[in-house]
């Protein structure tokens, strides 16, 4: 057989051409990743999700919302002194996660996550360069899990990588509401050795997560203080619970359960008039169609008060309808949880016209200062005040729903554990800062805006004072009383 031999320069084109093809194959498709890294990419650390919105964590640097922008500004500001100072001063980085993209499927608003991020800007001040400054100091990280917490994964993957790394991330607080993925995403974080303070998540049956605390109060004791309020004010009553069945819905559940538990009493001076009803959001739609049947069957069980363990968003809904009962010779007093203070001014004012009265057990609320002085840190307190540093700061914003007040507990919590836990002269860790968590009570306890705080060894607060709200037809709450769990908060020293 005849040997096929080709000429040297054939054979350099065939080499040079499957060299050529080659490097295309793996190159095309690089430069088409890269392309797509760079259409997703929003800046270090954030990138664009879902319908275009852009998630994950910035010092600062990014901004989520074009109203988070005076805020996110001066945070930025405190976290390059902290940057500048590093050689002379070690620094450790907490972040504060949430929702800050909001569409209609969240409970909360643009107003209350603006809020939050006010009270940490103001607790990372304090702690820096305040009347709390102490070592190591404090960046903060602003880390957005999208709308519904529906790209928490991201997120959360993105704060675990800065635990190792030169910010050396120890403590991730916040947290968002009560919902399912919101769980998900403090069990990975705490699975990871982060420490987690929640500062608005009440959801009873979230508890026992190693390095996990929160300053609110749970459900329970919400339920009881709302519960206790009721029978010191009137000497009988019926009532009747509404809820939203939606499994994703913790918040909900663990509301509606505690209330049913509470309220009773066996000589029937206090008594539910029927089985609770139920709606469930989860069903886009029918959810709205079963609160309009359910204010028909309440004419004809005409409890006093009704108890509605659902989100904010869904008891304006509810009042509409409760508005446009036939029974309008019965007056009903509707008794929420703290979501409600999610609710924006608009929200508030329309709720209050349908001369229903609305109460709900908050969770914060400048005015306990004033009517119960002994139950909260003066200190603490007099920052929101209409004479504090954050009306000083953020003039033209009016904090009416006690989220700052939240945010700024949850990352003092963060602060003083980091405080303590550099104080043992070991290294601070996320499981340092969780180890001094159960530290805190007695002489240790926090001494926060929103009440004098103690962590019990299941991470929740013990006793939390919790306010009783009333909504105005000015569109704000106004405080009623300081209730708690047992009767009475724990005071001060």
């Amino acid at each position: 057989m005849r040997r096929l031999e080709w000429p040297l320069h054939i054979v350099r084109r065939v080499v040079v051409a499957v060299i050529v093809v080659a490097v295309l194959a793996v190159a095309v498709p690089l430069t088409l990743n890269w392309i797509s890294d760079v259409r997703e990419r929003c800046a270090d650390g954030v990138v664009k999700r879902g319908a275009g919105e852009c998630v994950g964590v910035t010092d600062g640097s990014w901004v989520f919302s074009g109203h988070l922008a005076e805020v996110e500004k001066k945070i930025k500001e405190e976290n390059e002194l902290v940057l500048k100072d590093a050689e002379k001063e070690s620094y450790v980085s907490v972040a504060y996660m949430t929702s800050f993209t909001l569409t209609n499927d969240d409970s909360n608003s643009e107003d209350s996550v603006r809020h939050e991020l006010e009270g940490a800007y103001l607790a990372q001040f304090r702690h820096n360069r305040g009347d709390l400054s102490a070592s190591p100091k404090i960046r903060l990280l602003i880390a957005n899990t999208g709308s519904s917490s529906a790209h928490w994964e991201h997120t959360v993957d993105e704060l675990i990588d800065r635990k190792g790394s030169k910010e050396n991330l120890v403590a991730v607080t916040g947290l968002g509401p009560s919902t399912a993925r919101n769980l998900d995403a403090l069990r990975k974080l705490s699975a990871n050795g982060l420490a987690t303070v929640a500062s608005t998540m009440t959801a009873t049956n979230i508890h026992d997560i190693p390095g996990f605390v929160r300053v609110s109060p749970t459900n329970i004791d919400e339920a009881y203080a709302g519960s206790a309020y009721l029978k010191r004010s009137r000497k009988s009553l019926t009532a009747m619970v509404v809820q939203d069945a939606a499994k994703s819905n913790l918040y909900a559940a663990t509301l509606g359960n505690a209330f049913t538990e509470a309220f009773p009493d066996k000589a029937g001076h206090y008594r539910l008039v029927a089985e609770r009803m139920t709606y469930d959001s989860s069903v886009p739609g029918a959810w709205k169609n079963s609160l309009r049947y359910i204010t028909v069957q309440l004419c004809d069980t005409k409890p006093q008060v009704i108890y509605f363990a659902g989100r904010g968003q869904h008891l304006t809904n509810f009042l509409d309808y409760l508005a446009s009962r036939t029974c309008t010779d019965h007056t009903f007093t509707v008794l929420a949880g703290d979501d409600t203070s999610n609710l924006d001014r608009e929200q508030i004012t329309r709720a209050v016209e349908n001369d229903v009265e609305v109460l709900f057990t908050g969770l914060a609320h400048r005015d306990m200062l004033r009517a119960d002085p002994g139950k909260v840190s003066k200190v603490s307190a007099g920052y929101f005040q209409e004479d504090g540093r954050l009306k000083e700061w953020f003039p033209n914003d009016d904090r009416y729903d006690g989220q700052d007040i939240m945010a700024h507990d949850a990352v003092l919590a963060a602060a003083h554990g980091i405080e303590l836990a550099a104080g043992n002269s070991g290294p601070v860790t996320g499981p340092t800062v969780g180890q001094m968590f159960r530290q805190m009570h007695g002489r240790q306890r926090l001494a926060g805006a929103s009440g004098f705080i103690s962590f019990q060894n299941n991470g929740n607060p013990d006793n939390k004072a919790v306010p009783i709200l009333r909504l105005n037809s000015e569109g704000r709450t106004e405080l009623v009383e300081v209730s708690a769990a047992h009767g009475k908060p724990p005071e001060g020293q």
